[in-house]
């Protein structure tokens, strides 16, 4: 079988677009919220949820025939959970800066909607291969949504992108000024709604 037949292409690629679950499931909103106000704890959240939905539904999977049914959840919760830490516990080691701006959001990855769901409705039913696929897809999928709330809200609001500053000073002595409210988390919420609405959009001609 083919590593990247058109079922493994699905698996990896729907979440990325046509079956995001963000701006379709409608999932992971409240991280989308509270750690986009910059540009790099949001890359960093992203690429932490990305690893850990691969790897935990690669271990789910390979366990799900000897998982009994009623303690399931417990297990799935079990896996979230190390993974969770061994993630905590790098950044703190690697990128400490970047660990304290997430504060405890990193922890709550564990009752990410996203991770759970995908836990439950793909990897108890699928290979390995399949569920890694999944996982990497909607991980990104979560991960870009991210990006881009981060980008505009620090930008606009700090007038920043990475910490550099991008706005030229000569912008500033003009009479441009810095938007305070993107700061906010409402204005995560407003952005993250436009993005839904230029997905479908985009979705409805294609």
């Amino acid at each position: 079988m083919s590593l990247f037949n058109s079922k493994n292409k699905e698996a990896l690629n729907n979440p990325l677009w046509k079956d995001n679950p963000v701006v379709i499931q409608v999932l992971g909103i409240c991280s989308a919220l509270a750690v986009t106000s910059q540009l790099e704890p949001a890359i960093v959240m992203g690429l932490s949820v990305t690893a850990i939905t691969a790897f935990s539904n690669v271990i789910i999977s390979l366990l799900r025939k000897t998982i009994p049914s009623r303690i399931r959840i417990i297990v799935q919760l079990v896996v979230v959970a190390t993974l969770v830490t061994i993630v905590s516990q790098i950044l703190k080691a690697f990128a400490y800066d970047v660990s304290v701006q997430l504060s405890v959001y990193v922890g709550l990855i564990i009752t990410n909607c996203i991770l759970m769901g995908r836990l439950e409705a793909f990897a108890m039913m699928n290979g390995p291969w399949e569920s890694f696929l999944d996982g990497i897809g909607n991980g990104l999928g979560y991960a870009w949504i991210l990006v881009v709330v981060a980008f505009f809200r620090e930008l606009l609001g700090n007038g920043t992108l990475l910490g550099f500053q991008v706005i030229p000073d000569c912008a500033y002595e003009a009479g441009y000024m810095n938007n305070g409210m993107m700061t906010m988390p409402a204005m995560a919420l407003i952005i993250v709604g436009c993005v839904i609405w230029a997905h479908r959009g985009i979705s409805k001609d294609e």
